[in-house]
C-alpha cells in the first residue's frame, strides 16, 4: 500500500467516523427532543444536572466530530470520542449486552476503536494536523496516550463526580 492509499483510508474513516459523532451531537441540539428532552434524559439515566450534560455532550459531540473528520487536534478528538462512548457505554448500554440491535454496547465500541487507532496511526497526510507540522508531536504512543488513557480518566471523571442513578426498586413482594 503505497502512503496516499493510506492517506486516503485515513480520510474516508476520519470523515465517515466523524460526520458520525457530529450528527449525533446536532441531533441532541436539533432532532426530537432537542437540549430540553435531551436534558430530561440525561437525568432520568443518573446524569445530573441533565441540563448541563446534555449541551456538554452534545457541544462535545459535535466539535470533537468535526475535529477528528477535519484530522485537526485528532489525538485530543480521539479521547473525546473515547470518553464520550465510555461514558454512553457505562449509563446506558451496559445492561444490555454487547449487540446494538439490542441496545448494546457495540457502537460505542466501534466509534471509540476507530478515535484510539486514529490518535495512534495519526490523521494522515491530508488532514489539518499534517498542514499545521503538528502530526508528528500527535501520533504514535503520545496519541495513544492521549486518546486512550486520556480518554478513559475523563469518563472515569465524569461518572464519579456527576452520574448518580436511581436506586432500583426492591422486588414486588408476592
Amino acid at each position: 500500500m503505497t502512503g496516499a492509499e493510506t492517506d486516503l483510508a485515513l480520510l474516508a474513516l476520519r470523515v465517515i467516523a466523524g460526520l458520525t459523532m457530529a450528527a449525533h451531537g446536532l441531533n441532541k441540539f436539533f432532532g426530537g427532543g432537542r437540549i430540553a428532552g435531551t436534558a430530561r434524559w440525561f437525568d432520568s439515566i443518573g446524569m445530573r444536572p441533565g441540563r448541563v450534560h446534555a449541551l456538554l455532550a452534545a457541544t462535545t459531540e459535535t466539535a470533537a466530530g468535526l475535529f477528528f473528520a477535519a484530522g485537526l487536534a485528532t489525538a485530543f478528538a480521539g479521547a473525546a470520542f473515547v470518553a464520550l462512548m465510555a461514558v454512553a457505554a457505562w449509563t446506558v448500554h451496559r445492561e444490555s449486552g454487547f449487540f446494538v440491535n439490542a441496545n448494546g454496547w457495540e457502537y460505542n465500541l466501534v466509534l471509540a476503536a476507530v478515535g484510539v487507532a486514529v490518535a495512534t496511526t495519526g490523521p494522515g497526510a491530508w488532514s489539518l494536523d499534517n498542514l499545521l507540522g503538528i502530526t508528528d508531536a500527535l501520533r504514535g504512543w503520545t496519541g495513544l496516550a492521549i486518546a486512550l488513557v486520556g480518554g478513559l480518566l475523563a469518563a472515569v471523571g465524569q461518572l464519579a463526580l456527576f452520574y448518580r442513578p436511581a436506586p432500583a426498586a426492591p422486588p414486588a413482594a408476592a
